[in-house]
């Protein structure tokens, strides 16, 4: 099945209901929550009292991105706030495997971001424990970044290791995915599409809807 997750950061928080609300209405499943520490990457942008504000105005999968050191610190705030997937950064966590079986035991969906430089290979511990895998297609911090084209080996490398294991985890991409590179990241095994500026940028509804009928040119 494939995904679209609009990223909440492209959207207009002025309007912030109705553009969520716009994304749903036009098909989009997942929320894209990216929560950033100034810390682990130089961005701050929101955290669980807003998370808190917009699970009341949407039914759409949370799936919350913790761009912050030691997420597992914040699984049980999370999951309150209205979490449903929590995705924590492989460079993030001193004990990665602790931290995706915190998620796991709060009841949640776990994902495990990479960020471009780092290779697949350090998830092979844990490739059959997590939902989702997410490759960053730019360095993580800030919205609007230009896509890097060698995260595509690595979307192919990860969906053979997950083939050979014969797992059926999502392969989710979030960075510079527009209506023109989506074939390229389907084709090289992605699932999973978090676009921010290319669906928040002008009409939401319309451009969600573009993305999906992308998407559903690869349903069989």
């Amino acid at each position: 099945m494939y995904i679209l997750a609009p990223s909440l950061l492209g959207a207009d928080f002025s309007r912030l209901e109705q553009q969520i609300q716009a994304t749903a209405e036009a098909g989009a499943r997942y929320l894209h929550l990216d929560v950033m520490d100034g810390a682990f990457v130089p961005s701050i942008s929101f955290g669980m009292p807003v998370i808190t504000a917009i699970r009341k105005c949407s039914g759409q999968v949370f799936d919350v991105h913790m761009m912050v050191e030691e997420p597992g610190r914040y699984v049980q705030d999370m999951k309150q706030a209205g979490a449903d997937l929590i995705c924590v950064h492989q460079e993030a966590c001193t004990h990665l495997d602790r931290t995706i079986s915190q998620i796991k035991e709060a009841g949640l969906k776990a994902g495990v971001a990479l960020n471009p430089a780092t290779p697949v290979s350090v998830l092979d511990c844990v490739l059959d424990q997590v939902d989702m895998i997410l490759i960053m297609s730019v360095n993580p911090g800030f919205g609007g970044q230009k896509f890097i084209p060698y995260t595509v080996e690595k979307i192919r490398e990860l969906r053979r290791k997950l083939d050979e294991r014969n797992l059926k985890t999502d392969i989710q991409v979030d960075g510079g995915v527009t209506q023109d590179n989506i074939r390229l990241l389907i084709e090289a095994g992605a699932n999973v599409f978090v676009a921010g500026s290319a669906v928040f940028k002008g009409d939401a509804a319309a451009n969600t809807r573009a993305f999906m009928e992308i998407m559903k040119e690869y349903e069989a």
